[in-house]
């Protein structure tokens, strides 16, 4: 086997093994849930703070999602249904009752959704 194939070999042997053994699941070495994407809060991380609202579950795991340009909130969409009153709908949720939220980013909701979202999208998936 030349040597330029076996390196490629080994490279490639340790790669993938740096990838899987990042893979994970679960909770961290403190019990913990590990923490998701910096776009997406899921009901793992969630859970522990089932008696909060969900706007207050957001500053406590991604406060730069409420951090804008602008003085106006982001848009928030909970189920497919855009609230009028922005990131204020989040206080009347609970985060018990909360599967998963998304940022996008206002260029991403500007894309997906049309004009409107000069400080981003808040995506609400309720428990059904």
């Amino acid at each position: 086997m030349p040597a330029r194939a076996w390196r490629r070999g080994v490279v490639l042997s340790l790669v993938l093994a740096a990838g899987l053994s990042g893979c994970g699941a679960g909770t961290s070495a403190r019990g913990t849930p590990p923490r998701g994407s910096s776009d997406r809060i899921v009901e793992a991380e969630l859970e522990p703070l089932y008696q909060l609202t969900a706007f207050e579950a957001v500053q406590r795991l991604r406060p730069r999602w409420l951090q804008t340009r602008t003085r106006a909130d982001p848009m928030v969409h909970v189920d497919g249904n855009i609230r009028s009153e922005g990131a204020s709908a989040l206080r009347n949720l609970r985060a018990d009752d909360v599967q998963e939220m998304q940022y996008m980013s206002p260029a991403d909701a500007t894309t997906r959704f049309g004009t409107g979202y000069v400080n981003g999208l808040i995506l609400v998936t309720t428990k059904r």
